[in-house]
């Protein structure tokens, strides 16, 4: 059972969600707030498993919210507005529902993160092994053995794999760097981050990775790369 918060400025909608929620036996309502101030407050203070936040709200919107939350729940935007949808789902957005949001529309969206949820737990061994990251609407697991490199990309990264296809993902490098063990991984240039167990060679401030590609090194990582390649 997910422990729920939902953050709604519009009290019909917010009572619309809470039935919703008392509806389903995976769910707990654990409270709901018409006041996001105070919704952000209670999400800082408690564990929580899944919000349902309206995007569209006067004194900080559902955006801002979960970007200043330190330990984010799973993320279910609610929106009057098609056009907030592609900037929450930047945020790992579990779904986005559009009001005014049918019973049967809220449970697709919700026993995703059910779902979504039990994975992760499942995979708690391997907790330091993958990541996800949004790609086309969709969260997709990434193993960190099979990343060759990562290629910033103004707006999107994308992930090189050594026997796959690269990845593209609205996200910028230091989101991805949040999501990457320090240990495991560090960035070589303002457009490239790689694994470290990769690196074969370091001359005339170039990575020659064991796959063969080369990647420029910037003058800020040189001295970084050099101490490392010493240890």
């Amino acid at each position: 059972m997910l422990n729920c918060v939902a953050i709604d400025d519009e009290p019909l909608a917010l009572e619309l969600i809470k039935n919703h929620i008392k509806q389903m036996r995976e769910l707990q309502l654990l409270q709901a707030f018409d006041d996001a101030v105070a919704g952000a407050s209670f999400l800082r203070l408690n564990k929580v498993d899944l919000l349902f936040v309206d995007i569209n709200m006067p004194d900080i919107t559902g955006i801002d919210l979960v970007k200043n939350l330190q330990h984010k729940p799973l993320i279910i935007f609610t929106t009057a507005y098609r056009k907030f949808a592609v900037e929450g789902f930047e945020l790992d957005a579990i779904d986005y529902l559009m009001k005014p949001i049918t019973f049967d529309r809220f449970r697709k969206a919700a026993l995703k993160a059910v779902d979504f949820h039990e994975y992760k737990n499942n995979m708690k061994d391997e907790s330091n092994e993958s990541i996800f990251v949004r790609s086309e609407y969709k969260l997709v697991r990434i193993p960190l053995n099979d990343i060759e490199y990562i290629e910033g990309l103004e707006d999107y990264i994308k992930i090189h794999f050594t026997n796959a296809k690269p990845l593209l993902t609205l996200m910028t490098m230091k989101g991805i760097l949040e999501k990457l063990p320090p240990e495991k991984f560090t960035r070589i240039h303002r457009s490239y981050i790689i694994p470290l167990n990769r690196i074969q060679s370091f001359v005339n401030k170039k990575i020659l990775l064991n796959t063969g590609k080369e990647l420029p090194v910037s003058n800020s990582y040189i001295e970084f790369i050099n101490n490392m390649m010493k240890k």
